[in-house]
């Protein structure tokens, strides 16, 4: 029988099988953060075709730092009937479901938020400097503010019913940018050695841990490295896998990458070695290291295209759980056809609208994506088809809107 199928346990629930949905943005909450149908019909779609865990795109702990429009955000319990609704759907058809919690950081577009704020000013490179302002580094009473909303947030989730909550550590979000010494310049008891640039991370956990039950599940996505000259070293890297699991983390999602240095989309894949590729996940390599160090479960997520090549990876014993992202947004019932024997039927490739900027920037990974997310809330199907160009245009146009509601929001507050 296909490993894929196989049940496991985390706490006291069950993952009626190995595969998780890989968090991607949805974009498709209101200019307030709220959820909606959309997402419930999304959700939906994927429980139903047999999706042992989904994780949910980034849910922002701060309405005053939102990465993208459209975005979630639980700060109270203002929004716990739709939270509510939105865990009872898992419920409903047996699929685990866990919130990504987040802070972006420096990771705004321009004009989005009033400000932006890091570990440290550091700006980003020239490339993206033009979309990315240079943020404020945080004071110390702001950061102990971050960590207590990850844990009010975390705790209005278990209220709302579901299973657990991911912290995003990854990607070059905030817990990322404390972890890396490329963004976190401080000279405190929050910069400088790795011990204290993942105090950040460690305070959080704890925190969220206290304010949760014993039964929540608690995970973490961490970049292996940051693929970027002066990056956090591998070395550094498992010194934090190692403390967050003896801090006593469930699952640790291994990842990679930034904006600036885009592992996760792929982008390196073709300077990937010839064993890797044939291995089919860009990270299962460091998971296998790691796998070593830590006792929690591990999930490897992109580049998984096959059920042997799933099979593979539980077989070595390298993680517990195989991650999908993208072929699941244009493929609802794919968890069915993999437990089934059949694999991803569409071949993912990076999405390019033409425009070099853009297209370098990879932030169609993100935005084309969604726009399928938007159609199957809506009860249509998935366009494999569907034009870059067209989806980057309708974004662009929206994102204005929302800077401009923004503004005014701001001066109608002030």
């Amino acid at each position: 029988m296909s490993h894929l199928a196989e049940a496991i346990s985390v706490r006291n629930v069950t993952f009626k099988n190995r595969i998780i949905k890989g968090a991607m943005s949805e974009a498709l909450a209101n200019y307030e953060g709220q959820p909606n149908h959309l997402h419930f019909g999304l959700y939906e779609a994927w429980a139903k075709g047999g999706l042992g865990c989904a994780i949910t795109g980034n849910v922002m702990v701060d309405f005053r730092a939102k990465n993208e429009p459209g975005v979630v955000v639980v700060e109270t319990e203002r929004d716990l009937p739709a939270l509510k609704k939105w865990a009872d759907i898992g419920k409903q058809y047996g699929m685990v479901q866990l919130i990504q919690l987040s802070h972006p950081g420096r990771q705004c577009p321009k004009g989005l938020n009033k400000e932006t704020v890091s570990a440290s000013a550091v700006p980003f490179s020239p490339l993206l400097a033009t979309t990315f302002g240079t943020p404020r580094e945080l004071r110390e009473e702001e950061i102990l503010d971050i960590i207590h909303r990850f844990a009010e947030a975390a705790r209005i989730c278990e209220k709302a019913g579901f299973e657990g909550v991911q912290l995003h550590g990854a990607h070059g979000y905030l817990i990322s940018q404390f972890l890396s010494p490329l963004t976190n310049k401080r000279q405190d008891q929050w910069g400088g050695s790795i011990e204290n640039r993942m105090r950040f991370l460690l305070e959080i956990y704890k925190a969220v841990r206290a304010a949760t039950s014993e039964s929540f599940i608690v995970s973490v996505k961490l970049n292996s490295a940051d693929f970027q000259r002066g990056g956090i070293t591998e070395e550094e890297v498992i010194q934090v896998f190692k403390a967050i699991d003896d801090a006593g983390i469930d699952l640790i999602e291994v990842s990679g990458g930034t904006y600036e240095a885009p592992a996760m989309a792929g982008a390196k894949a073709d300077k990937r070695k010839v064993s890797t590729i044939a291995r089919e996940a860009y990270f299962l390599d460091f998971a296998e290291k790691v796998r070593k160090e830590v006792k929690c479960h591990i999930m490897v997520t992109g580049g998984f295209r096959t059920v042997s090549g799933m099979n593979a990876a539980l077989d070595s014993g390298a993680c517990e759980f195989i991650g999908i992202a993208r072929p699941l947004a244009v493929e609802t019932d794919l968890t069915d056809r993999l437990i089934a024997g059949q694999d991803v039927r569409y071949a993912v490739e990076q999405i390019k609208t033409g425009i070099p900027m853009v297209d370098k920037m990879a932030i169609m990974e993100i935005l084309w994506y969604a726009a399928q997310f938007k159609a199957i809330g809506e009860g249509k199907k998935p366009n494999p088809k569907l034009s870059p160009l067209k989806v980057f245009f309708h974004y662009a146009k929206n994102n204005v809107k929302a800077v401009i509601q923004g503004r005014v929001n701001s001066r109608k507050s002030a």
